[in-house]
């Protein structure tokens, strides 16, 4: 009889957790592509019955937000394409330890050293090209090599983009703030501006530029919209060189958030094996999965085929610097 009063209580125990779920809502601030949110945010609705309300944009500004609103932020989790502003907001004292079963869930140099977020996906930085324009064996050795004089007007960029700040700031501390304001400054000169890095690869893409700095993501998107009669390809950097800088996609609870558990639950469905298999196998994110085993997409060059440059998350900072440079520069 007690038995089955403890099995009638641990059932009823049971039910109100999940009643309680349903009940609450979690507040995503995103600054991840918005297709790939969604997928994933109605996956884990469905999963758990919590419903998840998110606030999208771009990533520094979401980034200041959340430091204006300080304890009074409405936001549970922040996800976001690059590790620099959770950087910042790690700095700022405004994030909650992640749980430690979900940072085993993925290799700790991609997480913050203090364990206050995690990372979720990586993308590489490529150099898109048009092989009509210019031939493999031109490309350049280095993404610095880019500031010569004969790569003017055959180079694009978009430095109001938020994924090309990581790479400058990348620039400053593997190289030092001259040698990437020069570089800059040079950009400034050669290169053709646009607003993010969907302009750039459908520049490339039509032929308007020979060359152009994105992130592998922009470019496997579109070539997996256009298949076969896609005209542009993409270069990797080798040697370490910046050029191949991964950019980490992390996300974070904050200490405000008043639904700790369910957000900490929601940070180990983003880095979740299921998780990140269908996202990998499936043509709407085209990002490295952190998973352990899990393939990435098959449009992707092979994860331990990279050879990116020896920089920490830590390292690469909080993007502070990288803004000012821009602008120092003349390119913001």
């Amino acid at each position: 009889m007690l038995l089955a009063h403890a099995v009638l209580a641990s059932v009823g125990v049971a039910a109100l957790c999940s009643e309680t779920a349903r009940a609450e809502t979690l507040t995503l601030y995103s600054a991840q592509h918005p297709q790939m949110v969604t997928q994933l945010t109605e996956a884990f609705s469905k999963q758990t019955g919590v419903k998840v309300r998110i606030r999208a944009g771009e990533a520094p500004e979401i980034a200041s937000q959340i430091v204006q609103e300080g304890s009074a932020s409405p936001a549970d989790v922040y996800f976001t394409e690059n590790s620099p502003e959770l950087v910042l907001l790690d700095e700022k004292g405004l994030l909650a330890p992640v749980d430690k079963a979900t940072l085993a869930d993925v290799p700790a140099r991609f997480s913050a050293e203090t364990g206050d977020w995690v990372g979720v996906l990586v993308r590489e930085n490529v150099l898109a090209f048009n092989p009509s324009m210019i031939g493999a064996d031109k490309l350049p050795p280095s993404l610095l090599d880019l500031a010569r004089p004969e790569w003017k007007g055959r180079v694009a960029i978009a430095p109001a983009d938020a994924d090309f700040l990581p790479l400058v700031e990348a620039v400053v501390k593997l190289k030092d703030r001259a040698t990437a304001l020069a570089w800059l400054k040079a950009l400034k000169v050669n290169a053709q501006v646009f607003d993010d890095d969907e302009g750039v690869v459908a520049a490339v893409e039509r032929g308007a530029v020979a060359t152009g700095i994105v992130n592998n993501y922009y470019w496997a998107r579109m070539h997996q919209e256009k298949g076969a009669a896609t005209k542009s390809e993409i270069h990797h950097f080798g040697g370490g060189d910046v050029g191949g800088l991964l950019n980490v996609s992390g996300a974070a609870v904050l200490k405000s958030s008043k639904h700790q558990a369910i957000a900490q639950k929601f940070l180990a469905f983003l880095v979740s094996r299921p998780t990140q298999t269908e996202l990998a196998a499936g043509n709407v994110d085209f990002e490295y999965p952190l998973a352990k085993d899990v393939k990435a997409n098959p449009l992707l060059k092979p994860f331990d085929q990279l050879d990116p440059p020896s920089i920490s998350v830590k390292n690469l900072g909080d993007d502070q610097d990288a803004a000012k440079l821009l602008r120092e520069a003349g390119l913001l």
